[in-house]
């Protein structure tokens, strides 16, 4: 293998979120992060290689953004996903989850409805309630172990009225990869009710075959002058500490309202890394990146197949996308959100993000990253299959 995504990685001490912030979040400091969303691999060498040489150059001064960039930005989204994008509609945004937040603002006013489809990333409810926007929830059904969206739900939540839907796209938590087919009938709905869809596809870059990531605005014009698209490299490549994103805005009205708040905002201008690294990632980071794949899935086959056989009381809803899988605890009889947390803590010694915090729906679920070595995902699922066994003794005790 050219990329050797097995290599234990030292993130302690480097000012990780993931692995420094454990205290801070979950008061402990000893147990094995599986929360956050990004993975303890290094990135592609390609990119390590042209940060070197930015960093060589020595000056890093103010930067605008080179035809370079969005060509390559475009050109990923292109060859990636079959969608033509023209570089003059892409935005800078300072992240994925800030670039929302700046839509919501350009885009609704405070007491519109903005429809979200739960259970979902969970920093959707945040910017809407810091916003004061009315929050209708559209719930996913599960349905044999796999999520769908209820379109009549959606139909009658539209019929009430809504500014604006925020489509999770791949699904973050469920790891769904939205067909063709269920994208359009969603939009059919959006354009009968005259409804802006805002699309987060920053994991659209991280889907298993056969499943394939459809960007919403390339299946027409209609849904592309309807809707705004936000697209980042820190998912796939492992660049979130670098703050940049792309927001993909095909209509010239919608784009001018979103330029105008970000420059209100004084963050127009890119990360000099940041740009970069996404222009090396786009480039030249797609070998890497079917690798990753590759052992990616190989972390799932060992969760869902460690899980089956150690701790059936828990089922993995695998996911056709992203790097976090789905895992539904409630067979533990573990009620209360507050206690299941504390029990992968203090039993386990592993720290998940907690399913109710991703809203209705949620609840006796919990979200687990494979984006690690393996080595270290087998650490993970030793320490949890010790503590259900420990806990199945006592409930027969």
């Amino acid at each position: 293998m050219r990329y050797n995504f097995d290599e234990p990685i030292e993130r302690r001490g480097t000012a990780s979120s993931k692995w420094d912030g454990l205290k801070d979040r979950y008061g402990v400091a000893d147990a094995i992060p599986m929360w956050v969303a990004d993975m303890d691999f290094k990135s592609p060498p390609e990119v390590v290689e042209a940060l070197r040489r930015r960093v060589e150059h020595g000056v890093f001064g103010y930067t605008v953004r080179p035809d370079s960039y969005l060509e390559a930005i475009a050109g990923w989204q292109k060859a990636r996903h079959g969608w033509s994008v023209d570089p003059a509609w892409i935005c800078h945004a300072p992240g994925v989850v800030p670039a929302i937040g700046f839509l919501i603002d350009a885009l609704t006013e405070p007491g519109d409805r903005v429809i979200v489809q739960p259970p979902v990333y969970y920093p959707f409810y945040r910017l809407l309630r810091q916003r004061d926007r009315q929050i209708v929830y559209n719930p996913l059904r599960c349905v044999n172990g796999r999520y769908e969206m209820d379109y009549d739900d959606l139909e009658a939540r539209l019929a009430e009225g809504a500014k604006m839907l925020l489509l999770c796209s791949p699904h973050n938590p469920v790891g769904r990869v939205w067909s063709a087919d269920e994208l359009r009938r969603l939009g059919a709905l959006c354009q009968r009710y005259g409804v802006l869809v805002v699309a987060d596809e920053i994991h659209g870059d991280l889907v298993y075959r056969p499943h394939v990531h459809t960007p919403y605005a390339s299946l027409g014009e209609a849904f592309a002058a309807q809707s705004v698209t936000c697209v980042a490299p820190s998912k796939t490549f492992n660049l979130a500490g670098l703050h940049t994103a792309s927001v993909i805005i095909p209509n010239p009205e919608l784009r001018r309202r979103y330029q105008e708040v970000i420059a209100r905002a004084a963050v127009g201008s890119v990360n000099v890394f940041g740009l970069t690294a996404t222009e090396a990632a786009y480039r030249e980071g797609g070998p890497w990146l079917e690798a990753l794949l590759s052992y990616l899935e190989g972390n799932l086959d060992l969760l869902t197949s460690f899980v089956a056989e150690r701790m059936p009381e828990l089922k993995v809803i695998r996911p056709e996308g992203t790097y976090l899988a789905w895992i539904d605890c409630r067979g533990l009889g573990i009620s209360d959100p507050q206690a299941l947390q504390a029990f992968w803590l203090r039993e386990a010694k592993v720290a998940f993000d907690q399913g109710y915090i991703f809203g209705p729906g949620g609840e006796g679920f919990v979200r687990i990253n494979v984006g690690c070595p393996r080595v270290q995902l087998k650490a993970c699922l030793e320490r949890m299959a010790d503590a259900v066994e420990r806990h199945r003794a006592a409930g027969r005790a």
